[in-house]
Order: structure tokens, then sequence, then C-alpha cells
């Protein structure tokens, strides 16, 4: 069972795992991987919110296979199917029955939010493959004192995955304080070890912000977990097969998310009636520290400091205790008929969950769509102009990115007119200087391509109206709609009768 159970997770994730393109911080992950060794730490260190392992490790991987999509997607489901193994041994260590650790484990692998985020290239499958090794070594050093010094090679490597690996390390040390003080002194070297060894990297960071990085341009956008926050997040711990690509789509499946929900929560409340009746609450003790202590530090971390840090990707530590508590609260209801009610309805909703799923349409997403723009700028190079001019930070990226193959193209930010789809929360990397900021005024090329989107019809007209005014007139345009977004490129030029494909 346990065997089939990882088919079907490691299946689950490869389904349509090339179906879209790099998404913004996706290109990021590559753009960052691509650059040398020695100017790749940096690179990273200026962007302040994530420390470098994931992207050195990225690099490796580029190394090992190139840059095709399917090959690069591969390197997060090779960490969340490699997280399976440390999985099944906490499962063991902490001596829960092989029902509760099939269970948990057909729980992760319909998971939405953990399709999701395996099928993203970014570092979360990386930092959750880490963070159950590193909690299972912990639980061996809890119950029989063996694995120490694994266990902090590994959390050196988790926290330098992700700063969220810290409320891993923050959760075993407090365990210890309140389970076992008499080990409090080898906790303490653990944690100073993990400073002294995290001090570069704070050093990069403190001289990445000294040159102007601010780390309020990369997360300002998050929101402060409020009631709509926390019900959105213990949606994306519980709801099969869903999960939302893009803003433009549902947040939750509510027919099947809710009534999921309202079945765990009902064995979550049944097993806190019957707690007396628990004869091995220390194993549940020790999971729930390692689910409550970090989401209850994100969340008065995100009120607290001038910025949230409150989100689904960064808490992915929690899911699988999570899992694992959840299965063992359903197995631990006393009344047979109830217990067998709720698992049969689990898998009748998590069945029509699935065939929701097979039954979507394959999405369509609108920054998909600059892939071709410049595939059809780089047509016929010779009789078409060079230079892209853009006016967002996220369509001149994805741009630049398509065309970086390409050394006679380049991409320029057009500043200083107003366009409504801009989004400043996507910024291009600091210490990126390849795409450049420009004014209209200070452009003096004969022909151009022009590539934006627009929300709005006739929203393009103030845009092409500011370069007429400049001299310029607009050819014949393309333009392809994505359901509320129009995404449209043009070649402009001031010589009559350039206007040839």
């Amino acid at each position: 069972m346990f065997g089939a159970l990882v088919v079907l997770y490691v299946a689950i994730r490869m389904w349509h795992l090339d179906a879209s393109c790099l998404w913004f911080d996706e290109i990021f992950s590559v753009h960052a991987a691509e650059h040398p060794w020695n100017s790749l730490f940096r690179f990273v260190a200026q962007d302040l919110i994530h420390p470098p392992l994931f992207y050195a490790t990225l690099k490796l991987w580029i190394g090992i296979g190139g840059e095709s999509l399917l090959w690069l997607r591969m390197l997060p489901v090779l960490f969340s199917a490699l997280a399976l193994v440390p999985f099944g041994y906490l499962c063991k260590e902490l001596k829960f029955s092989n029902a509760v650790m099939l269970t948990s484990l057909a729980l992760l692998a319909i998971n939405g939010s953990l399709i999701k985020y395996t099928q993203t290239l970014r570092m979360y499958s990386m930092l959750m493959f880490l963070s159950l090794l590193s909690i299972w070594l912990f639980a061996r050093y809890f119950n029989r004192g063996k694995s120490f010094v694994p266990l902090l090679i590994v959390n050196l490597l988790l926290i330098y995955t992700h700063y969220f690996g810290w409320l891993v390390v923050g959760s075993e040390i407090i365990a210890i304080l309140i389970f076992q003080l008499i080990k409090w002194r080898r906790m303490v070297t653990m944690f100073g070890v993990l400073s002294v060894s995290f001090i570069p990297w704070v050093w990069a960071i403190w001289q990445a912000a000294r040159s102007g990085s601010e780390v309020g341009q990369n997360i300002s956008w998050m929101a402060r977990p409020g009631l709509s926050e926390m019900l959105a997040f213990f949606f994306d711990l519980t709801e099969p097969f869903y999960f939302q690509a893009s803003n433009a789509e549902p947040a939750s499946i509510y027919r099947v998310s809710i009534p999921t929900l309202l079945i765990l929560l009902t064995a979550v409340v049944i097993y806190l009636v019957n707690w007396k009746c628990d004869e091995e609450k220390q194993r549940v003790y020790l999971l729930s520290l390692f689910v409550l202590f970090p989401a209850i530090a994100a969340f008065l971390a995100s009120w607290l400091s001038p910025y949230s840090v409150w989100g689904t990707r960064h808490l992915i530590i929690i899911y699988a205790p999570v899992a694992i508590l959840l299965t063992y609260f359903l197995t631990r209801i006393p009344t047979a008929w109830i217990r067998t009610t709720a698992i049969t309805l689990l898998l009748l909703l998590s069945g029509y969950a699935f065939l929701l799923q097979v039954m979507r349409l394959s999405p369509r997403y609108v920054w998909c769509e600059w892939n071709n723009v410049a595939n059809d700028i780089k047509t016929n190079p010779a009789e078409n102009p060079t230079t892209v001019y853009t006016f967002e930070n996220l369509v001149s990226y994805h741009l630049w990115f398509a065309l970086r193959g390409s050394d006679e193209y380049k991409v320029q930010v057009v500043k200083g007119v107003d366009v409504r789809t801009d989004d400043e929360t996507y910024f291009l990397p600091r210490g990126f200087d390849e795409v450049k900021n420009v004014r209209i005024e200070d452009i003096d090329d004969d022909s151009m391509w022009l590539a934006f989107r627009t929300s709005v019809d006739g929203e393009d007209a103030p845009l092409l109206k500011s370069f007429k005014k400049a001299g310029y007139n607009p050819c014949p345009g393309k333009s392809v709609r994505y359901d509320k977004t129009t995404v449209f490129w043009m070649k402009i030029t001031k010589l009559a009768g350039n206007c040839s494909e």
C-alpha cells in the first residue's frame, strides 16, 4: 500500500507538469542559477527574502540536464518525492500505526496546495523535504538520543533554504526545554553553531540592504492574517486536488473544501472531548508543537512587524505534521459508525474533487503569451527592429527571459506613462541592468516594437497617443485576448512605409 500511494503521489505531481510556462518568480530562479558561481550569491542576496541553497542546487541541476521546462520542474518533484522517506520514518519513530501513516500519506498525495508548490520551480518542496528530515532526526534524538550530528547538518541546510527553517529549529528547542530539559546543552550548542554558520549570509544581506535593497518592495503585498486569510489557509491545508493557479480563478471549490474541513474539524473536536482516554499523548504534543509554533510565530510576526510574512507556501513545513495529526484524530473516533462515515465521506469528496480536476479545462495564462510574442518578434530579424519597449517590469522580465538567447535583441521599460495594469510589486531583480528604464522623450529609434497588455477596451489609446506625439506611427498590430486582459504587440516607426511584415 505504501508503494502504491508513493506511485500515486508522484504521478499526481507529474500530471500536467509542463503544461504552463515559467512564471515571474520561476524565471528569477533560473536567472539566478544562470549566474556564475562568483556572482550567484551576491545576486540572490540583493533579493533579500530567500537564502541561496535552492538556487545553487538548481544551478547544479541545470548543469546535469539543461533548461527544458520538464527537466527544470522535475527538481521540485524530486524533493517532494524524497520527502516521503523521512515522512515514513517519522511515523514509525513516533509509533503511529500503518493505518495512520498510509491515510496521512494519501492526504498529502492529493493536497492541492502541495501539488501546486511541487509544480513550481521554487524552494518550497526542498523546504518541505528538509523540514521533514529535520523533524524525523529530532524525533530520533528525542526518543533515543541518536542522530544529533546529522540533525545539526540538516538544520544548517534547512536555514540556508528558507528563513522559515528557523521555525523548525525553534520548535525543536522548545520541545527539549518543555519535555527533556536535561538535553538543553545540546540544543544551545546546536543553536550556537547554526547562528555562527549563518553569519556569512547575514553579512551578505546587510551589505545588500546598505546598497539600497528594501524588503518592503518584496513582501508589502502580503496581507496580514485576518479571518479570511486564516480560512483560506485552513482550506489550503485540507482541500483535495484543487489549487488556485492565478487570481482569475476561484480561491477554492467550496462545495468540496467546506465539508472536508468540517469533517476533519469534527474529528479534532471529538478527540479533544475524549482527551483523557488517550494514553500516548506525548507524540501528539510533539507533533502539535511543530504545527502550532511555526503558525503562531508567523501570525504574530505578521502583525507585529512592518510587513506580513504569512503565506501558505512558507508554512509548507507544517503540512505533514498536520496530515498525521488529522489522520490520527480520525482513527481515534471511538464510535465505529461515525468513524466509518467520516472516512467514507472524505473518500467521496476526494473522488468528486478528482473528477472536477480532470474535467477542468487546461488554463491559459496571460504571462505565457510573452513567449509567443518573443518568437514572433524574432521572425525575419533582418526586416524587424531589435528593440522592444514595454510599460511594465513584469512584462519586460518575461520578454527579456524569452529573448535572452538572442544577443541582438534588447528590452526596455518606458516610464512616465500611466498604465493601469502595472503592479509595482513585480520589479526587476536588483543588480540586473540588462533591462533599462527610459522615457519617451529619450527614445531615438527609427523603428521599434511595443509590447503591452491592457485590462480595459481602448486602454491602449493613451499609450499609442504618447508615441504619436513623439512622431511615431503605429503599424498594424497583433493581439490575443485572455479573459479580462488583452496582450498587444506591434511595430511603430518614424519612417513611412516601414511597416512591412
